[in-house]
């Protein structure tokens, strides 16, 4: 009986109706007539009430729901949730469907009204866009069902509850992935079209054709075959690329929702799915204060999964980031010469200057990429209209920060340390093609 009750609810419908009477016996007070009508009604709505009840409730198992849930979710991308209604009355069902969604989430408004015809099933999915990795908790599935009367709901809640891991987005990470076969990356201005060299590993001898570099051409095959022939050059395989991402406080600064560590954790698995694909080696650092997580390169493609495990334990350290740590570490544990991409932000040139002299270390034995992020909340302020002193004093300030990053650029090339400056959301894109450029090249 207790469940009974608990599973009982009713409409807004049998409140409205309610009033009405109530109203109608007000006014038979003046106007006698209207008194047994009200009672009429109510005699009526008691009635449906009660055959609304039983037809509802004869079924006991007139309604399942089941949501599907994948084992992992990708960071800051939208992921589907399928729900499937079925259902087992022999008379169409009007259903209120409420999902306890995860509290970080913070959605408490979540209702579906979904119509489900007699003896049948209906699909359908809502999508959620997680911002922070980590493991979130499902609840429970409430469906609540009514018959076309409108006047009681009957409460169905299926104990559903499931957690789901929130992994380094693996949607963008497939998104790119194609993107390393050669002759797709120039219809997505992902690859340098100008090759400033290119690398000595040989491939093989074809026939020449308009476009081919006439440095190549093999003289001796040129008069075995009658025909021009020419050398054909592949990238360099097999060499040694580590994503290392600054963990401090400085990358904990938001943009649309995702702090830099997120974007930078995004890119670093995205990336690393890449190089492998090109068939080099791949590796991850990460430090703050101290050296957190190393995997050492390597070229299986199965590594993925590693660094993907990896990418989703980083916790940004409030703390400020030792690059003299990281040089060191570097210097003992990294032995052959590589390709180090490093993730950070510098929001002072004053902030770079003390980590240069460790910057230039790096870059001594190894090719450096600095990767750091515009700020580009800023850029909605220095284009604004001014109507005041206090908008000019406050865009003048804005001007000097974004001149700042431009002057960080200049400082770290005039060492020999390549640099990317970027705005969060091309992270991945600018450093894919940082990372192209740099193969074309033959710099490595």
């Amino acid at each position: 009986m207790i469940k009974f009750y608990k599973s009982l609810y009713l409409t807004s419908r049998v409140f409205y109706i309610l009033a009405s009477i109530a109203v109608l016996f007000l006014v038979s007070y003046w106007f006698r007539p209207l008194y047994p009508i009200a009672w009429l009604l109510v005699w009526g709505l008691l009635i449906l009430f009660l055959f609304d009840t039983v037809i509802l409730y004869t079924n006991k198992q007139g309604i399942k729901a089941n949501r599907i849930v994948p084992e992992k979710f990708s960071n800051s991308d939208h992921n589907a949730v399928p729900i499937r209604i079925q259902n087992r009355y022999s008379f169409t069902v009007h259903t209120e469907i409420i999902d306890e969604i995860p509290i970080q989430f913070q959605k408490r408004d979540f209702l579906k009204n979904i119509t489900v015809p007699p003896k049948s099933a209906v699909d359908f999915q809502y999508s959620l866009r997680p911002v922070e990795r980590g493991e979130y908790i499902f609840g429970s599935l409430h469906v609540y069902t009514m018959t076309k009367v409108y006047l009681v709901k009957r409460r169905y809640s299926f104990d559903t509850a499931a957690m789901v891991k929130i992994y380094p987005s693996f949607i963008q990470m497939k998104k790119y992935d194609f993107l390393a076969i050669d002759n797709k990356l120039t219809l997505f201005g992902l690859k340098k079209i100008r090759r400033i060299g290119h690398t000595m590993e040989f491939e093989q001898i074809k026939e020449y054709v308009n476009g081919d570099d006439i440095r190549t051409i093999n003289w001796k095959a040129t008069a075995k075959h009658g025909n021009l022939m020419v050398n054909q050059f592949q990238d360099e395989k097999s060499q040694p690329i580590y994503s290392i991402i600054d963990a401090s406080r400085v990358m904990k600064m938001p943009f649309n929702e995702l702090s830099l560590l997120d974007y930078a954790i995004n890119s670093c698995l995205a990336f690393s799915n890449i190089a492998l694909k090109k068939h080099d080696k791949v590796g991850m650092l990460t430090f703050s204060d101290s050296v957190t997580n190393f995997l050492p390169s390597n070229g299986k493609k199965t590594y993925i999964n590693n660094i993907s495990e990896s990418l989703y334990n980083i916790k940004t350290q409030f703390m400020d980031s030792d690059f003299g740590l990281l040089y060191g570490h570097v210097k003992r544990y990294i032995n052959h010469r590589s390709l180090l991409l490093l993730y950070t932000n510098f929001e002072h040139i004053s902030a770079l200057k003390r980590q240069l002299p460790f910057l230039q270390a790096l870059a001594k034995k190894h090719v450096l990429v600095v990767i750091f992020f515009e700020n580009t909340e800023l850029n909605q302020l220095i284009y604004q209209k001014t109507e005041d002193v206090q908008a000019i004093y406050d865009q003048t300030i804005a001007q000097q920060f974004a001149y700042d990053k431009k002057i960080m650029i200049k400082e770290l090339q005039k060492h020999g340390i390549q640099t990317v400056l970027t705005a969060p959301e091309d992270l991945t894109v600018n450093t894919i093609n940082k990372y192209l450029e740099i193969k074309a090249r033959g710099i490595l």
